[in-house]
């Protein structure tokens, strides 16, 4: 018997609602599989424990999230409680980085029976690896002066380490799936950081010669994901391009309530952490209406990632069921409930049993 130990954090707003679905999901496939056992402890950090407690997460809270195979994480953030930059770098990214969670992965797929906004979306199915440990999100910089001789000063850092890595886990991605691998780069407008990625990315291609590759430079790339998204297989960015690239590729899926994330520690020394790219939505916080599959689907990614790759593509299978007969929430055009559409995904996995 496998057994996961899996530390839940709901978080903020549609979180609270959403991530209980997800866990009845994954009971549900633990009891279909047999020898597969899921133990989730959650924990209450979120905006509101900032507001009672004055810090995002409790002083041990790191050392107690460590010692869980994975975290499934809901959403951060509520910016009319606690401004983004406290509870984003409080516990989100605060575990993104003191867990060396250094690769983020973000598919992006047509599902059927969900409206793209494409007018020919041409099925794609799109990974999108961006690095996630510095890049132009390094925290390094500071401002001066005040009023109109003010100045801001953000430093961009590429390591060759970190670089390579997140190259080399799109390549073994690419190797699995169709063998393309396309470079989000800027290297005729950033002349430093982006030259020095498109050597890295030369290098490492070296070693795949089997993988095809190409490389684009990010506002074209942007283009690409609206115009024809169904020529890409694996697309490989630094943090911030990855970002805008997945955000994207949510939008062309129709809504960003669909769209799965993992966060993951490649060494095995810390866990990893699943989440989905939508947000906390205050504004339909407790309307039932919330969409559950973003979150589902990236427990089919925490199912991947830990060598359940078999029952997590049923999974996948069930969701793409249940979206081609319409059974989806106001977000996508639908009139069913978070409830409706997380017993559906159920019902239809244990027919599968």
């Amino acid at each position: 018997m496998k057994k996961l130990k899996i530390a839940s954090i709901p978080g903020d707003g549609v979180g609270k609602e959403v991530v209980p679905a997800a866990i009845d999901v994954l009971h549900t496939v633990a009891d279909m599989h047999g020898g597969l056992k899921f133990d989730f402890e959650e924990f209450p950090y979120s905006c509101e424990y900032y507001l009672e407690h004055g810090e995002m997460m409790s002083e041990d809270g790191m050392q107690r999230l460590s010692d869980f195979d994975s975290i499934f994480l809901g959403a951060v953030g509520n910016e009319n409680l606690v401004p983004d930059h406290i509870s984003l770098w409080g516990l989100l990214i605060k575990i993104r980085r003191e867990f060396e969670q250094t690769i983020n992965v973000r598919p992006a797929k047509q599902l059927p029976g969900i409206q793209s906004p494409l007018v020919n979306p041409n099925d794609f199915d799109i990974m999108v690896v961006r690095e996630n440990s510095e890049g132009e999100y390094s925290s390094v910089g500071g401002r001066i002066y005040r009023g109109e001789d003010e100045i801001a000063i953000q430093n961009n850092v590429f390591s060759r380490k970190a670089t390579e890595r997140a190259m080399r886990f799109a390549f073994d991605l690419a190797s699995k799936r169709r063998k393309h691998v396309t470079s989000a780069t800027k290297s005729n407008g950033i002349v430093f950081s982006m030259p020095f990625w498109d050597e890295v990315f030369k290098d490492v291609s070296k070693d795949y010669s089997d993988v095809k590759t190409d490389k684009q430079h990010i506002d074209a790339l942007s283009a690409f994901f609206v115009t024809n998204p169904s020529r890409f297989d694996v697309v490989v960015a630094s943090n911030l391009f990855g970002d805008i690239l997945s955000d994207v590729g949510a939008g062309i899926m129709g809504s960003i309530g669909v769209a799965p994330a993992g966060n993951i520690n490649v060494n095995g020394k810390y866990p990893s952490m699943f989440e989905p790219v939508h947000g906390s939505a205050p504004d339909i916080i407790g309307k039932g209406v919330a969409n559950p599959i973003g979150q589902i689907w990236t427990a089919k990614m925490l199912l991947d990632h830990h060598g359940e790759e078999e029952i997590g593509q049923v999974l996948l299978d069930v969701i793409e069921e249940t979206t081609n007969d319409r059974i989806v929430t106001p977000d996508l055009g639908g009139q069913h409930s978070t409830t409706d559409v997380t017993q559906e995904i159920i019902k239809r996995l244990r027919a599968k049993a």
